[in-house]
């Protein structure tokens, strides 16, 4: 199973606001140099998230992009369901055929499940658990 480029780089991106962000808006230039993601593609998908709720902009010079509601408040099922309004994007079956339709909605259930669980804010933990510097931060230097 696959996911679209767009909800990885939704993904990514609001994952980037929420780990080197804070109160000031980020501008999508930034955020696509660090994830590698095109800005213009970025800026397309931040406009879905906005009309989503998940994200605010800010015009003007200092302006940018926030997460509309704190890091813990916005799980992973909100953002793929902002984008897809589903969780899995599936064929039509007919059941008159004897296909199998609770399966996918199995599988529905427990990726919802997992998806809900897991919050911006959770990444940012096991980021910053592994190690990934912060925009700004400088590394630590250690002498011998």
């Amino acid at each position: 199973m696959r996911t679209s480029r767009q909800i990885e780089y939704a993904l990514y991106g609001l994952f980037d606001l929420a780990y080197h962000g804070g109160p000031r808006p980020i501008r999508l230039s930034e955020v696509g140099r660090r994830q590698e993601i095109p800005a213009r593609y970025l800026e397309q998908i931040f406009g879905r998230l906005r009309r989503a709720g998940l994200v605010r902009s800010k015009r003007g010079p200092g302006g940018g992009y926030l997460l509309a509601r704190p890091a813990g408040q916005i799980s992973l099922a909100d953002i793929v369901l902002a984008l897809q309004g589903t969780l899995l994007a599936r064929a039509e079956s007919d059941p008159a055929q004897g296909s199998p339709e609770f399966v996918w909605d199995l599988l529905e259930g427990a990726l919802d499940e997992s998806l809900a669980r897991r919050t911006l804010e959770d990444l940012c933990a096991e980021a910053a658990r592994r190690g990934l510097e912060r925009a700004g931060e400088t590394p630590a230097m250690y002498e011998i």
